[in-house]
């Protein structure tokens, strides 16, 4: 059976490019600073995002959690939206880990903090409240559809954030994907930010890494927090020379999925029983919500007709990436029918 796998763009596989740099990697020991394949990526990455520096970590997660345990001591507290990726999807490792106390505001549809309400969210001064130490936004923004957000969408929490004497953190997972959609080059996106992570295993297509970007004297103190939570990787080479040659070679074909996802949008609003808006998608995420049926029999559904797709209750997500074609999401359209036709209730 062919299977179109729409759960996520973490199911990538390295590109032949990719699995060649990987064998034929220099390696050293990264803990010591020792291996060029990693310090090459990092100064790349550096450069890509406008940064001083930079340093690979494992995960996306990681990279958060470093990030967040970085510009937070214990009983600090930092700001998030109550859709971030941070706050449902990463177990709560700042509180856990660092004793870091997360408060969450309201965001828009699109997931975009309001000024207004991260300036009401900061703690006054004084002995008791908790110090506001870090405000944290995504782009794209994964629960807001992949919605990509401009510089000046960003400047007005972040303007905010450092009147009040807070750092800010961009998780930005997938800042590739928001600047191929806004035209921009992603350091535009990064430039207001303290600290900034992105995956290398989304959209970029390698088989693990992230990266954290900041300034000289944050990122030194990042490989401190990177160690702490078990990070320090030894000849990780192997996983930097597949970054490397995604940043050289991978971000401008996420237009690609872009284009393909806004197709899958524009077929999920024609069938019954689904209901999309495909204005409301910029990049390579789709959400739709299910009117006459419910994710897990949907998505099993699916699964038997050769499409995956991750859900809960009354929605269901899409993910377009490397390795999926238009001809993949016409074959996943018919899926998606043919399983909507099969699970309304008859009559």
């Amino acid at each position: 059976m062919i299977v179109v796998d729409l759960r996520s763009d973490t199911v990538t596989l390295p590109t032949a490019e990719m699995r060649r740099a990987m064998y034929e990697a220099e390696l050293g020991d990264d803990v010591y600073g020792e291996d060029p394949t990693v310090n090459r990526l990092e100064a790349m990455a550096a450069e890509r995002t406008g940064k001083e520096a930079a340093v690979l970590v494992a995960s996306g997660t990681m990279g958060n959690l470093v990030c967040g345990l970085t510009h937070c001591g214990r009983g600090d507290e930092m700001i998030v939206g109550d859709t971030a990726h941070i706050y449902l999807n990463e177990q709560g490792g700042v509180a856990g880990l660092g004793g870091v106390q997360v408060r969450t505001i309201a965001t828009d549809a699109r997931g975009m903090l309001d000024p207004r309400r991260v300036e009401a969210a900061i703690r006054p001064h004084g002995l008791q409240p908790p110090r506001t130490a870090l405000v944290c936004m995504e782009n794209t923004h994964n629960r807001g559809s992949g919605a990509a957000f401009t510089a000046n969408e960003m400047a007005g929490v972040t303007e905010v954030a450092h009147a009040h004497g807070a750092s800010v953190h961009l998780d930005g997972a997938r800042i590739f994907n928001a600047a191929v959609a806004l035209g921009v080059p992603v350091a535009e996106l990064a430039a207001q930010a303290d600290s900034l992570s992105f995956c290398l295993s989304k959209g970029l297509s390698c088989p693990v890494g992230s990266v954290v970007c900041g300034s000289e004297s944050f990122i030194k103190r990042a490989r401190r927090t990177r160690e702490m939570v078990g990070g320090g990787m030894r000849q990780a080479g192997v996983i930097a020379a597949a970054g490397i040659v995604a940043l050289e070679t991978m971000m401008d074909r996420l237009a690609e999925d872009h284009a393909n996802a806004q197709q899958l949008a524009q077929g999920l609003a024609m069938i019954p029983g689904l209901s999309i808006e495909p204005s409301r998608i910029q990049t390579n995420i789709v959400y739709v919500d299910l009117l006459d049926t419910t994710a897990p029999e949907l998505s099993a559904a699916l699964r038997a007709r050769g499409v995956l797709a991750n859900g809960m209750g009354n929605w269901l997500r899409f993910v377009t990436h490397y390795g999926i074609t238009a001809e993949d999401i016409e074959l996943a359209l018919e899926a998606i029918e043919a399983a909507i036709n099969g699970a309304r209730p008859v009559g």
